[in-house]
């Protein structure tokens, strides 16, 4: 699994502090460490960034390729102007990603042109005119027509990491199971054509110790249902192990519950058995509750 790593990220307190007082050490301290962990890519996230965005994003890149230069860099903002701003001083040998281009005619017109300008590659987010897609099928139409009026700007399929959204569990267990249907689509919507997602969200809102094993699992999932790519928390390690195929275990016991096949319980340590459960959570065989572990 291809990772990049969210947290270059202003909702984290000390890099939320260093980009508030322009302070360069925090922020290559964090662009090295996730360098050593294997991330690649690093997303640079100014959130919303109303207030000298532009400036913000062409600083951040700037200060992350002074001691980064052979990491691609994914510029996270919803600030056009930013994103704009660091694409003219981004000097990678790959290129940046843009994260992200919804699908919403207002937005996707002023944003493909740059993308194109600066041969940039693009998460095409599926979030549509009317919101959250409510099935596959949604997803599968928004899909289209991002790729389609991309294609026409001039970004290849191959350049074009197709976000469904990934939403809380606790919250949206049919979604969650609804982007497992989806993965298999995407590379019939467009040859070529990748897939990403923000994994972290799937376990946004439980439990502080139940949200690493959410995270793994989905992850393997939705590779195994054929995402290519996933924006993830850089410092879960046993996340990091089983993406880099470190852990084919756990990834042989995931595939075994979505294929149905039988799980002799008593045969497994406790640590499988806890991927057997989490599995079938997200497979919506179970529903959700904090306690799914202990059941």
């Amino acid at each position: 699994m291809f990772l990049i790593g969210e947290n270059l990220n202003v909702i984290s307190t000390k890099i939320g502090r260093a980009f508030k007082e322009r302070d360069p050490l925090p922020i290559r301290q964090e662009a090295k460490k996730q360098k050593e962990l294997g991330m690649d890519f690093i997303d640079i996230n100014l959130g919303p960034a109303r207030k000298g965005g532009p400036e913000l994003m062409e600083w951040v890149v700037k200060t992350v390729q002074e001691v980064v230069d052979d990491v691609p860099l994914a510029l996270d903002t919803s600030n056009i102007e930013a994103i704009e701003a660091g694409l003219a001083v981004y000097k990678g040998k790959e290129k940046a990603l843009i994260n992200s281009i919804m699908c919403r005619k207002e937005r996707y017109e002023k944003m493909l042109p740059l993308c194109a300008k600066h041969n940039a590659r693009m998460i095409a987010l599926l979030w549509g005119p009317h919101g959250m897609p409510r099935d596959e099928n949604e997803r599968a139409e928004l899909a289209v027509e991002l790729a389609y009026a991309a294609n026409e700007a001039g970004i290849a399929n191959e350049d074009i990491f197709v976000d469904g959204i990934v939403t809380p569990v606790n919250v949206q267990q049919d979604q969650v199971y609804s982007l497992l249907q989806f993965m298999p689509m995407v590379q019939d919507l467009g040859e070529g054509l990748k897939s990403t997602c923000g994994l972290s969200n799937v376990s946004n809102g439980a439990p502080d110790h139940l949200r690493p094993i959410l995270n793994r699992t989905y992850m393997v999932m939705l590779e195994k249902s054929g995402m290519y790519s996933a924006i993830a928390d850089a410092y879960d390690k046993d996340l990091v192990d089983i993406a880099k195929g470190k852990r084919p275990d756990i990834v042989e016991i995931i595939g075994k519950v979505m294929d149905e096949e039988t799980i002799d319980m008593s045969s497994i340590s406790k640590e499988l058995q806890d991927y057997v459960k989490t599995t079938r959570i997200l497979l919506k065989k179970s529903l959700y509750s904090d306690s799914w572990l202990e059941l």
